[in-house]
């Protein structure tokens, strides 16, 4: 990015700032900077996978591929180096990774984690970041952390709280054909 680029962004930011416009999203002037900043950290780690070594086994650069990157500042599309020999395995954005890091990824757990569907969440994600995720992409998030839960629930409890608070959240639920009562109980317990 040129210096005028970078003057005309901060520009754009101010005044989005000043406006109250979001500086994230579609339009925003974060999304540009962010793609700036990737792209320069993947060229990064181009150079350096592509040491003395592996140009000795005659790997060198074969250009860039395009990606499409979803994150909390909206989707923007990504030029991503490669190598001939196709062994380069960025950190930053991994092969195949679609969703930037797991900022996104942790807050479409956290609202499915509160009992939203996968097609609350889709549009939740869709106007809060201007980003649109498929349900199938949801699933594999969501999926990942169902060993972790399970894991917690069955975790052994401590033998002695000091404290606890007993709540639950009642409602209303259609099975079979009827409507049936539940509750969700909470409990939190202090030990020692």
């Amino acid at each position: 990015m040129t210096t005028k680029e970078q003057q005309e962004l901060e520009k754009k930011a101010l005044e989005q700032f000043m406006s109250g416009k979001s500086l994230f999203g579609k339009d925003g002037a974060f999304a540009p900077m962010l793609k700036n900043f990737i792209e320069k950290a993947l060229e990064s780690e181009m150079e350096g996978h592509l040491d003395e070594q592996e140009r000795s086994k005659g790997n060198k650069r074969n250009g860039k591929g395009r990606k499409t990157i979803k994150s909390g500042f909206g989707t923007f599309d990504i030029e991503t180096p490669q190598d001939r020999q196709s062994s380069f395995e960025p950190e930053l954005v991994k092969k195949r990774q679609s969703i930037l890091a797991d900022n996104l990824s942790d807050k479409i757990i956290g609202l499915y984690g509160l009992g939203m569907s996968y097609r609350d969440i889709s549009s939740h994600i869709k106007e809060m970041y201007d980003t649109d995720i498929s349900h199938t992409v949801l699933s594999q998030i969501t999926d990942r952390i169902i060993p972790d839960v399970k894991a917690w629930q069955n975790r052994p409890l401590e033998p002695l709280y000091c404290i606890v608070w007993l709540d639950a959240m009642h409602y209303k639920v259609k099975v079979e054909g009827k409507i049936v009562h539940k509750a969700l109980y909470n409990i939190l317990g202090i030990n020692k």
